[in-house]
């Protein structure tokens, strides 16, 4: 998923408030913006802070690359009428158990049994 300049300057322009209102009122600093903007992939939260200042779905504020983002905005834009049905819910929380449900139960199985194995390496 990469998060797309011109959707969101576009949006900002329609609602008539500056990049820099967007980003105070998103809580997301200048730097990360730019950063976000250059990276091939950005972090869900930050995607969710930015479309909820723009009150917008996370996935309008993305480009397609290749088929990896597809399922990703397919995964956010699900997770978002899930979380639409029960404002409770943690959004993360919705999208993570999404992107699970589409493994195979015995890889799923062996990765948590693996994790079950490691030694805690904390006192």
């Amino acid at each position: 998923m990469r998060l797309s300049g011109k959707n969101i300057r576009r949006l900002c322009g329609e609602r008539m408030i500056s990049l820099n209102a967007l980003l105070k009122n998103a809580g997301v600093s200048k730097t990360a913006y730019y950063h976000l903007i250059a990276k091939e992939s950005v972090f869900p939260r930050s995607i969710g802070a930015l479309a909820a200042a723009l009150d917008v779905r996370p996935s309008v504020l993305l480009e397609e690359a290749d088929r990896e983002s597809r399922r990703a905005i397919r995964l956010l834009e699900a997770a978002d009428r899930i979380v639409a049905g029960d404002p409770s819910m943690d959004r993360d929380n919705v999208r993570h158990t999404l992107l699970l449900l589409e493994e195979k139960p015995i890889d799923r199985l062996r990765r948590s049994l693996l994790r079950a194995r490691r030694p805690d390496l904390q006192p």
